[in-house]
């Protein structure tokens, strides 16, 4: 007969099991495992199963062994987990791609009843239409203020009503609203919040950036720092190629005003004698008319 592994015992494996992930991997999602439950998670780690390996745990644990484990290899940069493990949350070790990954993730979401006591993550709207409830039901719609009409012997809602707004609690009427019609509002799964890679802690959203994304953020920062060093006469690479032109539209200036000339302003003096002739020309044209 199997001898049951201890408190102490499985303490000690997951810190081992951590440990192991924590020098295999350098890529860490930490996503939020609020309302997943044991078959959904299970079904989580199926699809990501060959590059990524899903851990639970207590945030006790989790914080313990990280902290001992940094100790241990002298490698501080594990020390930016800390601070994200807060809540019901979980860890995903992966070798692939992160965005990819995470995508991944997303698809396991399932549909779940409004629970009373619940905290709605989104706004709850009830759609118009025949609800297949008998006429008797009518009385419950009118306790939550809903317009309603007897159509064809059944109760059909009029107009679409926010039954429940993002952040209140699901009441014990809106439960049972809601169950009668079949309407299963809220879908849960894990949900990344942030992204450890190689030391580094990000926000997901950076996941979803594209190259032009990215060109086009740079592009604005490259104006940006040459729209200030432009405005305090400060040289840097970007600002370089406008100082030049700037700084020769001025010597020019003084060329064209003066009887100072070098070979590229001559040029440009030629072209002006030859406009100022031809404005001439074409002013005594139009008087002697």
């Amino acid at each position: 007969m199997a001898v049951k592994p201890s408190k102490a015992d499985k303490k000690i494996a997951y810190d081992a099991k951590l440990c192991q992930l924590l020098d295999e991997y350098t890529q860490i999602l930490i996503a939020a495992a609020d309302n997943v439950g044991s078959n959904q998670l299970q079904n989580i780690r199926k699809g990501l199963r060959g590059d990524s390996i899903v851990l639970m745990g207590k945030n006790t644990m989790m914080k313990r062994s990280v902290r001992m484990h940094a100790e241990k290899t002298g490698n501080q940069v594990f020390l930016n987990l800390i601070p994200l493990l807060q809540g019901n949350v979980g860890l995903i070790f992966t070798k692939g791609d992160l965005k990819e990954v995470s995508e991944e993730v997303a698809k396991y979401k399932v549909g779940a009843p409004a629970r009373v006591g619940l905290v709605a993550p989104i706004d709850v709207v009830v759609p118009p239409g025949n609800t297949g409830l008998d006429p008797s039901q009518t009385s419950f719609f009118q306790v939550l203020n809903i317009p309603t009409k007897i159509n064809k012997g059944t109760v059909e809602i009029i107009t679409p009503v926010e039954l429940i707004k993002k952040g209140e609690k699901v009441g014990s009427s809106e439960a049972a609203l809601l169950a009668k019609l079949g309407i299963r509002p809220f879908s849960y799964g894990l949900v990344v919040l942030s992204v450890y890679d190689n030391g580094s802690v990000f926000s997901p959203e950076v996941l979803d950036l594209t190259e032009e994304d990215l060109i086009e953020k740079f592009a604005t920062g490259v104006s940006m720092v040459t729209a200030l060093s432009l405005a305090i006469s400060y040289p840097t690479l970007a600002a370089a190629p406008h100082m030049f032109i700037n700084a020769y539209k001025n010597v020019l200036s003084v060329a064209v005003a003066t009887e100072y000339s070098f070979p590229q302003a001559d040029k440009v003096k030629e072209y002006l004698a030859v406009w100022n002739c031809l404005s001439i020309s074409c002013f005594i044209s139009e008087f002697s008319y």
